[in-house]
């Protein structure tokens, strides 16, 4: 009998290590923090430009500039307007009028840190460039000679600041009868609105195709807005790269799956061309922040494609060339969304100013229809209660009443299998290991009982894409990040900083870093209790007759503890809570059912009998 116990408990041992480890392959360890400027960082050594009318892709431009190379410099090199709001403050430059310098003041790179905001935008020519440019590609008998490029030096019409109430208003004359002006405003949060106009002074009609494109070099796209760089992270949970609305669908696009721009090719097969109506938008989206290029009635074919001469990713709408006639001047508008996803702003934007299904933005998962709602309530909770932890436990809370009925034919099924449970052990002596005679006992025992084991399955599986759409919601929520709960959680999007390694803060050592092996042993709080409200609430279901089934199960709790324990908080939150609220639902309703779950005395009596 003790040898057998002792091959089950290594068993179990080297199955939950197995399981362990192979989670953390799979699942690496998760880095909430933003981007900040590396300093050591690739340069951009190569400026995007737009193609021709054509779906052929002219040359980008080269920008020479040095690796070691700061974001400062890169600033300091062309003249620049300032763009200021409450929200948001940077610049925009001058040559070629790129939109490249943008911080997001509401956002600290570190926890209660204010000295260092998230940066969004980084000009081309310094580390981690991302940027936009807006401008017309020539059509018919122009060639890139007549139009402003991306290198081409604006002047200032008016305005010298860009504030949500003085726009500015920028001009280039090309000195062969076309002169351009363009209008940039921007609102009180993150939208900007770029107008475009052409004065055609020359006596012929000319051709023109605007556009607008969102570049970034590859280490800042790869790291996916302060993820380190790995094919794993956010493959299964988070989309990061292209997110595209035409109108009618929505597309996303992996970076690693963003088509490559074959320069060897005429016809640029592999770029990746959508056309979309008058309705859609295009950009690049992260967790946490988003640019995206918003056409105004105009379709427009939207271009996702990544050049690996210049290790660049780029985004684009192209919309449908237009034509000026001679002595006439004609505008075209469009807007450029670059900054935080939060939840209300970007569904104002939605429901008020008419971007189609800008709420989609966010990454609702496959269960979205359930997942859309619930972020709803999440949100409209947390503007109630003033803490996103106290609103994570009030929506499990509210789930685990509104999923009672499915909860309670599962909990009476489990009670009346509980009290089978001494019947069970009385047909297992008796039939010792013939598993034929003791299936048939068992379903004639189930027969005369008139219990159904399958009985709890139907409504525990229909409670699962409702719970994997609660962890979606918490994990993809802006409103996390740097959320204080109680005590020492200070930030629900990192996991719980106590450690059981340094026991929580009294011994005079750091816990150990994310990227050490032992991170997985460095278990905080409510990882801990995690695994003592899954454990309380497995000590309510009937064991398994099989010694290594009830030895593995038996562990189950603790392994998962360490699984998750390097969850963010917030996750971890939700899991102690709805561990909880389960056990007390269950308990209950076992109680009503005549069973009474001594959980302690059980569980004496169990190393009574291993003793003996």
């Amino acid at each position: 009998m003790q040898d057998d116990n002792n091959k089950n408990l290594i068993l179990a041992s080297v199955l939950s290590m197995l399981v362990l480890l192979t989670w953390f392959y799979f699942f690496p360890q998760e880095d909430y923090q933003p981007v900040a400027t590396n300093q050591n960082a690739v340069s951009d050594n190569g400026i995007a430009i737009a193609p021709s009318a054509s779906n052929d892709i002219a040359s980008a431009p080269s920008l020479t500039t040095t690796v070691s190379e700061t974001r400062e410099i890169a600033l300091e090199k062309t003249k620049r307007i300032e763009i200021k709001s409450n929200r948001i403050e940077g610049s925009l430059s001058l040559t070629g009028a790129r939109i490249d310098d943008l911080k997001l003041l509401d956002y600290n790179v570190k926890l209660n840190d204010a000295s260092e905001k998230v940066t969004l935008l980084s000009p081309a020519g310094g580390p981690s460039a991302y940027y936009i440019l807006h401008g017309f590609s020539p059509a018919g008998s122009l060639d890139f000679n007549d139009v402003p490029t991306a290198t081409t030096v604006w002047s200032i019409e008016d305005g010298d600041i860009l504030t949500p109430s003085s726009p500015v208003f920028l001009k280039w004359n090309n000195n062969n009868g076309l002169i351009f002006y363009r209008k940039i405003e921007i609102d009180d949060d993150y939208m900007f609105t770029i107008s475009q106009s052409v004065e055609n002074n020359t006596n012929s009609n000319i051709s023109l195709a605007p556009y607008g494109l969102i570049a970034q070099k590859g280490p800042i796209a790869r790291a996916a807005y302060g993820r380190q760089e790995s094919s794993k992270n956010g493959v299964y949970i988070l989309h990061e790269g292209i997110v595209l609305q035409t109108g009618s669908s929505l597309e996303e696009i992996d970076y690693s799956d963003m088509p490559d721009e074959d320069f060897s090719s005429s016809e640029r097969a592999n770029l990746k061309i959508i056309d979309s109506s008058n309705k859609g938008w295009i950009g690049f989206t992260g967790k946490y922040w988003m640019t995206t290029l918003i056409p105004d009635n105009s379709a427009f074919k939207a271009v996702s494609k990544y050049s690996e001469n210049a290790d660049r990713y780029q985004a684009e709408a192209r919309q449908e060339t237009i034509q000026i006639l001679a002595g006439q001047t004609k505008e075209v508008q469009s807007r450029l969304f670059a900054g935080a996803k939060e939840y209300k702003t970007i569904k104002h934007y939605g429901d008020k100013e008419g971007v189609t299904d800008f709420v989609d933005s966010i990454d609702w998962g496959m269960f979205f229809f359930i997942t859309k709602p619930m972020f709803a309530l999440l949100h409209f909770l947390n503007s109630m209660i003033g803490n996103m932890g106290w609103a994570i436990i009030a929506l499990t809370l509210i789930i685990k009443t509104i999923l009672f009925p499915l909860a309670y034919k599962s909990f009476v099924s489990m009670a009346r299998m509980k009290e089978l449970q001494p019947e069970m052990e009385k047909l297992k002596e008796k039939h010792g290991d013939d598993r034929q005679a003791m299936q048939k006992a068992t379903m004639e025992m189930y027969r005369t009982k008139k219990v159904n084991p399958a009985a709890g399955c139907l409504p525990i599986l229909l409670q699962i894409p409702i719970f994997f759409s609660l962890y979606k919601v918490i994990f993809v929520t802006l409103e996390l990040r740097h959320a204080p709960f109680v005590g020492w959680l200070k930030d629900l999007s990192v996991p719980d900083p106590s450690s059981l390694l340094n026991l929580f803060g009294l011994m005079p050592w750091d816990a150990p870093g994310p990227n050490s092996f032992f991170v997985i042993l460095s278990i905080g709080v409510w990882p801990i209790l995690m695994g003592i409200t899954m454990w309380l609430q497995q000590k309510l279901n009937p064991a398994p007759t099989d010694k290594t089934q009830a030895m593995i199960f038996a562990w189950m709790p603790w392994v998962f503890m360490f699984m998750l324990g390097g969850f963010a908080s917030g996750l971890v939150i939700y899991w102690v809570a709805n561990n909880t609220l389960t056990f007390i639902q269950q308990y209950t309703i076992m109680r009503s059912q005549g069973v009474n779950p001594d959980i302690l005395g059980n569980m004496f009596k169990r190393f009574k009998k291993e003793e003996n």
